[in-house]
């Protein structure tokens, strides 16, 4: 069994491809940048390249993409040819190549306005029944290939699995609101219990997902670390989250103040994984919890994974006010 991963340059597509390697599996790594876990160079927007890559494939890991830190360095048309026009290249040769699984990484950032209540509102219970309501050109372009995907599954029974991950990204924080708020391991641990899953995670999301494609047919998924809170929390959460999480973790405040760090005060969203554990017997082992006993014993909070692929960025250049070019990039 050949497996095609794309962007394997990139955050998510080395640890793939790390992973499938130190598993003794046949990897192939496509991406438009050269690199140690990249087997073959060239875009997925060159359908000569995609087809020569997808034989002898018999799965695909699409995870190239164009990001949210790059709405305002690349054109829409840009985010149009490679996350949709890219995908379409894939999703039609994987087709003819009869390919028996295709997982296409997708993004929480699809839900867009969805995602945020109004003011007074409880804090919105994020599963995959709702509705996406995309603020950007990456929401756009993501939202669209996840309706290919589901396209090609119908009209040419090709399995495909849509997983709508939450960020793992190692860099600061886009927000330069946060950057200034919080220490960075401070924003990233508090984001575990709503928004964020750690890349090794991701990756068995991505594997348990390829095996169960064929008999899914077709599926979406939210891929976040497990939440502790409950639907029945969300009022609460939304104005004050301390007094919520200590109910859960009772320890996380004497830590916390041990390093001065600070918890949210309110939370808007909580990201719900609950169909992706009962239908892929997926079991997240990095949540807010387990960072806490981490954080308690002085060790690092990131899986040995994710420190291994490390931080990449998103630009070859830094910006005079921080890691992007702009301090609020519309998104999740």
């Amino acid at each position: 069994m050949t497996i095609l991963v794309t962007g394997s340059s990139g955050h998510l597509g080395e640890a793939l491809v790390r992973t499938l390697t130190a598993q003794g599996r046949d990897v192939i790594g496509l991406d438009v940048r050269p690199g140690p876990f990249t087997h073959r160079v060239g875009s997925i927007t060159d359908r000569n390249i995609v087809r020569d890559a997808m034989a002898g494939v018999t799965a695909v890991l699409h995870a190239a993409t164009l990001h949210k830190p790059h709405v305002t360095t690349h054109s829409r048309q840009a985010f149009v040819d490679i996350n949709l026009t890219g995908t379409l290249n894939l999703l039609e040769e994987a087709a003819a190549a009869d390919v028996a699984a295709f997982v296409y990484t997708s993004t929480t950032s699809v839900f867009g306005d969805a995602l945020v209540p109004p003011p007074g509102e409880p804090a919105a219970w994020v599963t995959e029944s709702i509705t996406p309501v995309p603020k950007n050109i990456y929401g756009v372009t993501k939202a669209a290939a996840e309706n290919l995907c589901q396209l090609f599954a119908r009209n040419q029974a090709l399995p495909a699995i849509v997983l709508r991950v939450a960020r793992f990204f190692p860099e600061a924080d886009d927000d330069a609101a946060v950057r200034s708020a919080y220490n960075d391991s401070n924003a990233k641990v508090n984001e575990f219990l709503h928004r964020r899953v750690d890349i090794a995670d991701v990756v068995d999301a991505h594997l348990k997902a390829a095996a169960h494609a064929p008999a899914a047919r077709f599926a979406k998924y939210i891929i976040s670390a497990t939440t502790p809170f409950s639907r029945e929390d969300m009022a609460e959460l939304r104005n004050n989250a301390p007094q919520v999480v200590r109910r859960y973790v009772p320890d996380y405040a004497q830590e916390y103040a041990r390093r001065g760090w600070t918890m949210l005060h309110g939370i808007d969203r909580v990201y719900v994984n609950d169909k992706a554990r009962a239908e892929l017997g997926w079991q997240p082992r990095h949540d807010f919890p387990a960072l806490v006993a981490r954080l308690k014993a002085d060790e690092d909070i990131r899986s040995p994974l994710a420190q291994a692929v490390g931080s990449k960025g998103y630009h070859e250049r830094d910006f005079e006010h921080g890691p992007y070019p702009v301090d609020d990039i519309a998104g999740d």
